[in-house]
């Protein structure tokens, strides 16, 4: 009987073994084929420029190609929900922003995808600031204008939205001025800013690296930032709340992400991989030209950090009063 328990117990140790084995060689051959970094916005908004430029020198430190996937669609949801369903060895990755893992889960009645238990934290990337653009033929030169104008024309203006920061900032900025105004929401940023250039939409709230190039060209016209403070990249536009709109503080952010389960190892290569990019010199001072600002931690930090979101996003949709779709 003893020498019985004695070859389970060896059989155990064996099988433990084994799976060490088999975890460590997987973890010291990672990366052996290319890497998918899946995007829920379309190819020309913030995420993608900035995601580009990060996995140009991801790619170089793992040695393997990655691919830039972009899907989207339902609010991020589609690229979200396909990196959940995908296999946990690190080679489908979602890089994504507070519209799947801070707003979604108030924004939409049939999420598909969990953001907490679905997903493993590998690296937060940064924030992208927003702002406020019009086009130019509305008649207003400042926030202050803007109001008096929407208050003096009831229904007349409306918003585009191609993420959670615009409709969040849409929603919040019509309530809390006691506007009138209509939501058009878009699949992404590019093809919502095109109408607003085109005259079809009255404004819309933008990250700063999708809007600005526009804006120079004098095709926008930009009122404030959505952040508390002004920003460093457009100093010379007021915060909202500067402008005259109570209780206005939103800004975008970004992170690395896997499916839930991921092996340790594979998470802290990446996020060593992405924390050396992040706080290079040279690149920080880049994404900073691309409107965005670059800072990293630990992949802790980052769970922490969703759900410290989680909780504040709730509280911005339920006062800005947006229903659930």
């Amino acid at each position: 009987m003893i020498s019985g328990l004695i070859r389970n117990l060896r059989t155990v140790a064996a099988a433990a073994l084994c799976l060490t084995a088999a975890s460590t060689a997987h973890a010291d051959t990672y990366p052996s084929r290319n890497i998918t970094l899946v995007l829920p916005f379309a190819a020309g908004s913030g995420t993608d420029t900035t995601t580009r430029l990060i996995s140009q020198h991801l790619s170089q430190a793992l040695g393997v190609p990655i691919v830039i996937e972009n899907k989207a669609g339902a609010n991020g949801m589609l690229a979200a929900t396909y990196v959940a369903k995908a296999a946990p060895d690190g080679y489908t990755l979602l890089v994504t922003t507070n519209t799947t893992h801070s707003a979604n889960p108030y924004l939409l009645k049939n999420l598909t995808y969990d953001p907490v238990k679905d997903f493993t934290p590998i690296a937060r990337t940064g924030d992208l600031p927003f702002m406020l653009v019009i086009n130019p033929e509305v008649p207003a030169k400042t926030v202050g204008e803007l109001v008096a104008y929407g208050k003096a024309n009831p229904g007349k203006l409306s918003y585009a939205s191609g993420s959670s920061a615009a409709i969040v900032s849409g929603a919040t900025f019509a309530h809390n001025a006691g506007l009138d105004l209509l939501h058009v929401p878009y699949k992404s940023s590019p093809p919502a800013l095109n109408d607003v250039m085109g005259g079809r939409v009255s404004m819309m709230f933008v990250d700063i690296l999708t809007g600005l190039p526009h804006v120079n060209g004098n095709a926008l016209r930009a009122l404030a930032v959505t952040t508390k403070d002004r920003s460093p990249l457009v100093p010379h536009l007021p915060s909202m709340q500067e402008a005259g709109v109570p209780d206005f503080d939103i800004s975008s952010w970004q992170g690395y992400f896997g499916p839930a389960g991921m092996p340790k190892e594979i998470v802290t290569r990446l996020n060593t991989e992405i924390r050396k990019i992040i706080e290079n010199p040279e690149i920080k001072a880049k994404l900073a030209t691309l409107g965005m600002d670059a800072f990293s931690g630990t992949p802790e930090q980052l769970g922490t950090f969703v759900n410290e979101q989680l909780v504040l996003w709730e509280k911005l949709i339920t006062n800005a009063k947006i229903e659930k779709q």
